[in-house]
């Protein structure tokens, strides 16, 4: 299906390590790997020649029959590493389907332990959660959800934990973080704490607010809250995970362990499409133990030439120690963010951890007012910064669904202190000329 302005895309034709390459010989500086999807550039020799290698193996047995040694050892790395007791990996696609059997094994794990009547699933408003319909319910996008919303089934939202608009003036950020964490006790006891089968989060908001983190102390109370009532926490890393915010896995940073994690993006690095549902030893006993097998699957799942890629895509991020490379030159990137923007009158917010950032962007700074969304400032930006050669992933609907404007600066890990440069001369050359234009 077409999207307007699509007819008119350039045809990529090559990647030099954050640059992408069309046919006609343009570079493009790719700032934000997609969307936050390359975090080891586009031209890794190491991955590309391990997905071949499996090629030249086997490229695919249906894991309803076979399983595969690339997959098991991929699975028994990422238990290795992932936090708490997460120690079960069910390999899928992409995002939406980490998602979709995220809230699947949650669902069933609840039946299978005699409490049927947990069927209530709580997310935020402004999150964003993937496209199938099950994840697209438990997204709290507005404009997202419209077209669908007789299709998708009832989800409840409570407010995201978003410093920038939702922090009362003269309340601390502990308190903020302690009042937004505490709408979900609210909701709980709203439903009925024994109907409330999981929470759902990203731990750094990405697509529908801009590389929003929590403030300290946020989940941990959700933690909490979560534990008193006996419910589940699922953590969506699919855009925020893998090393992008500075750690392995985002939840690190806040000193707590989910129950299920959702992981894609980073994951296959985009060398192939990859996801994972990661979960407890506890649900998939209990599952094993009761009915004895997951009642969800996909045909592509546990892919072996996918394995491969996540498999060396891990050995890189690893063996180069690049995780800490996403810190050290995340730093630089703020910095030099802050340095160009902190002052620019319709830049109202820059928040971000390791290397993925957003900026908001308002028509009047001292009230943070919004642009129309009529302007579609965040539309004509990606247009402008691609002809100007940068590939960056603005969005609209940040404040409320509906108005406000945001872009994520995430790049590949391997970026270099000229190109975090260049990305921010051509994004701030971007914004001038798309705003000179409103």
């Amino acid at each position: 299906m077409g999207r307007r302005g699509h007819e008119h895309a350039p045809f990529a034709a090559a990647g030099d390590g954050c640059f992408i390459i069309d046919t006609e010989g343009k570079r493009y500086l790719d700032a934000s790997g997609g969307p936050a999807v390359s975090c080891l550039g586009h031209s890794n020799r190491a991955v590309a020649e391990a997905v071949v290698t499996q090629l030249n193996s086997i490229a695919f047995p249906y894991s309803g029959f076979f399983t595969t040694e690339v997959a098991e050892e991929l699975a028994r790395r990422l238990a290795e590493v992932a936090p708490g007791r997460l120690d079960r990996v069910y390999f899928v696609s992409g995002g939406s389907e980490a998602v979709e059997s995220a809230i699947k094994v949650a669902r069933q794990y609840f039946i299978e332990r005699g409490e049927p009547q947990r069927d209530h699933l709580i997310a935020r408003r402004q999150s964003y959660h993937g496209n199938t319909l099950g994840a697209l319910a438990a997204g709290g996008n507005v404009a997202r959800r419209a077209p669908y919303q007789p299709l998708l089934v009832e989800t409840s939202h409570i407010a995201p934990c978003y410093e920038y608009r939702h922090r009362h003036k003269g309340e601390t950020a502990a308190e903020y973080g302690r009042r937004a964490a505490d709408e979900l006790e609210a909701e709980i006891e709203r439903l009925g704490a024994d109907t409330v089968m999981a929470f759902l989060a990203e731990p750094v908001v990405g697509a529908t607010l801009g590389a929003v983190p929590a403030v300290d102390g946020y989940f941990a109370r959700i933690r909490e809250i979560c534990d008193h009532h006996g419910i589940l926490l699922i953590l969506d890393e699919v855009m925020c995970g893998m090393g992008r915010t500075g750690t392995l896995f985002a939840s690190e940073h806040d000193g707590i362990a989910p129950d299920i994690v959702c992981l894609a993006k980073g994951l296959g690095a985009g060398y192939q499409p990859l996801g994972a549902m990661i979960c407890t030893g506890e649900i998939h006993d209990t599952i094993l133990d009761g009915s004895g097998f997951f009642q969800h699957g996909y045909t592509y799942q546990g892919h072996p030439m996918a394995a491969a890629a996540g498999l060396a895509v891990l050995d890189e991020v690893k063996g180069r120690n690049l995780i800490e490379r996403a810190t050290t030159m995340g730093r630089l990137l703020e910095d030099r963010l802050r340095q160009r923007f902190g002052d620019h009158r319709h830049v109202g917010d820059i928040r971000g951890r390791g290397m993925f950032w957003g900026l908001e962007f308002v028509a009047d700074r001292e009230t943070g007012e919004p642009f129309e969304p009529r302007l579609q400032v965040a539309a004509r930006l990606k247009e402008v910064a691609q002809a100007n050669g940068l590939l960056c992933y603005p969005s609209a609907g940040t404040a409320d669904g509906l108005r406000g404007d945001h872009v994520i600066i995430a790049p590949p890990f391997i970026v270099t202190e000229p190109e975090i440069d260049l990305a921010c001369d051509l994004l701030a050359r971007s914004l001038d000329e798309t705003l000179a234009a409103s």
